[in-house]
């Protein structure tokens, strides 16, 4: 089995989650406008529809499988949107998450 089509799809998947969250977080932690939610639920709806895209009998194993890739987009966001550098903890996290999704993906 391929990796490349799940990571694929989990990565666009992330992203969108990323940006529909950080809507709400900047209305509400930000001051932005309440219009920031628009998008973001434009974005969070984007994220399910594309899990319901991965190769899988079961809901569960495709989201169990994403959360790695989510902790690893997360850390990217920290990073390149946010600014902030990343930890060696931060990495190690990452690293391990994105190994059992890895896992989650291979045996299934």
């Amino acid at each position: 089995m391929t990796l490349a089509g799940p990571i694929a799809i989990y990565v666009l998947a992330a992203l969108a989650e990323i940006a529909g969250c950080f809507a709400f977080w900047a209305w509400v932690r930000l001051g932005k406008s309440v219009w920031w939610l628009v998008p973001g639920m434009a974005c969070l709806a984007l994220f399910a529809w594309l899990l319901t895209h991965i190769d899988t009998d079961f809901a569960g194993r495709a989201y169990a499988a994403y959360g790695g890739i989510y902790v690893t987009a997360s850390i990217g966001w920290l990073w390149l949107t946010e600014g902030q550098n990343p930890t060696r903890w931060d990495l190690l996290g990452a690293t391990l998450c994105v190994t059992g999704a890895a896992v989650i993906l291979l045996k299934n």
